[in-house]
């Protein structure tokens, strides 16, 4: 797990099962960014707080679900985790990956549910959540919306200087997803994440989510 720790800031321990957190209090003006690369055997998140409009790495890890055979346990595993890191780091905004669509429908079902679980468990914490493709995500930290997972890391390590490289790169996905989101939000000519406000606003973005009655 990596974690940044500004020096001059008092850090508590709080311990979590299964991991252990560090949390410090921002200042009110900083903003933190969840980002969130969803996932059914891992999830990717980590947090990004944006200081005076400098990006800084507050936590980069993964949530390992794989112990789980039940895919509802893994579920709830998840909301767990969104929402344990939202009470103790306090975040702003929330940025997710949007699904790849691939050939394996029964996948694809269940890496939605995960996604849609961790979009619940930020929209029942009132944050706004932002959606982007990873072909976005690629361009926007890239400038190649074909790069791969190594090149995307490379250049989080330059852009935020992190020396140790994390053990997943769904790690560093989801680190991805939260700069991206930096990057689209703060640009005066970049206008293309999904925006989320509320239960309504998601379901009439995914139609397809409504079971209808015959």
């Amino acid at each position: 797990m990596y974690e940044y720790y500004p020096s001059n800031r008092f850090i508590p321990e709080i311990h979590l099962s299964p991991l252990t957190f560090h949390y410090f209090h921002p200042m009110a003006k900083d903003e933190i960014i969840l980002g969130i690369d969803p996932g059914t055997q891992l999830m990717g998140y980590a947090l990004l707080r944006i200081h005076k409009g400098q990006p800084q790495v507050l936590l980069m890890d993964v949530l390992k679900l794989t112990k789980e055979k039940d895919i509802y346990a893994r579920l709830e595993l998840i909301h767990s985790r969104v929402c344990e890191l939202v009470k103790l780091y306090k975040p702003s905004t929330f940025a997710i990956e949007a699904p790849f669509f691939g050939k394996n429908v029964q996948s694809m079902l269940k890496l939605g549910r995960a996604q849609g679980v961790a979009i619940a468990a930020a929209m029942q914490a009132g944050l706004s959540v932002t959606e982007y493709s990873p072909k976005k995500v690629k361009q926007s930290i890239t400038g190649n919306g074909n790069a791969d997972k190594d090149q995307v890391w490379k250049m989080l390590q330059r852009i935020l200087q992190i020396e140790e490289k994390p053990q997943y790169f769904d790690a560093t996905d989801a680190l991805a997803v939260a700069l991206c989101h930096h990057y689209q939000s703060t640009s005066p000519l970049i206008k293309t994440g999904k925006p989320m406000k509320g239960w309504e606003d998601f379901l009439n973005k995914h139609p397809e989510r409504v079971k209808k009655k015959s």
